[in-house]
């Protein structure tokens, strides 16, 4: 598929035409690592995003031919304090609609953001991600440069925490209204559960998903600005093992 192909210090960035070309590559890629994986191991790990920059790539993932999704496990980035997992909202719920009901994982761990201690869930799941190495990570950024939950300025490479509980940025929640996952700004729950950058960067592979005009400033934030917290996503940079994959408009 054609792309341009740069690095940016660690990081490797391909940027295609359009999200649909973007997405096939981002599942041919995703899919060949998960079988590398199978064929050394005999089994799989894949922490799995959300969103609308995830859409067609799970799209194009879950009817790849020829992936033994049954030697596969997988797992999530985050979840709102709070909500039920058949709330519309619910990140369990989008991947259940657009991914575990597709295919046939041998377990899918959900992040429970409902539970009625979430301190523990963070423990709880933790233990789990641990148990196993992490073959690959799927990622989306935000508008404010976060990635999951990592928030500007709160997000720490050196984190001591693999799960963790935290009050999610006010241009964060904005963007939740402004993509239709929530009908105001008071709906948007305060705080969630989310997968830390150390837990990240324990991936052997992460594939970065950005699509869209509106991430634009973000993207050259990212890779133009300074490293650091100011912009959670630009800690890529430093990171092994990590596959950038933009859109034209993403770009800019």
């Amino acid at each position: 598929m054609n792309a341009s192909l740069f690095t940016v210090d660690r990081l490797t960035a391909r940027v295609y035409p359009d999200p649909e070309t973007l997405a096939e590559a981002a599942a041919q890629r995703a899919a060949a690592i998960l079988r590398q994986a199978i064929a050394q191991q005999g089994q799989a790990t894949a922490i799995f995003a959300t969103g609308s920059s995830q859409l067609r790539f799970l799209a194009a993932l879950t009817a790849t031919a020829d992936l033994d999704w049954p030697r596969i496990t997988g797992f999530h980035l985050d979840e709102y304090l709070g909500i039920a997992a058949d709330q519309p909202a619910s990140f369990r719920r989008y991947l259940r609609d657009h991914l575990v009901k597709r295919v046939n994982f041998h377990a899918f761990h959900a992040l429970e953001g409902d539970a009625r201690q979430p301190l523990t869930e963070c423990d709880r799941y933790t233990a789990l991600l641990k148990a196993q190495p992490i073959d690959l990570c799927c990622l989306g950024v935000g508008e404010n440069g976060h990635l999951a939950f990592n928030e500007p300025q709160l997000a720490d490479p050196a984190d001591p925490y693999w799960v963790k509980l935290v009050k999610l940025d006010a241009r964060n929640r904005q963007q939740q209204v402004d993509q239709g996952f929530f009908p105001t700004l008071a709906a948007v729950p305060d705080y969630a559960l989310t997968l830390t950058l150390p837990a990240i960067a324990a991936a052997r592979h992460k594939l970065c998903l950005v699509m869209g005009a509106r991430k634009a400033a973000t993207v050259q934030t990212m890779l133009r600005g300074p490293i650091g917290s100011d912009c959670p996503a630009s800690l890529l940079r430093q990171q092994t093992g990590v596959e950038l994959y933009l859109d034209r408009e993403a770009f800019g």
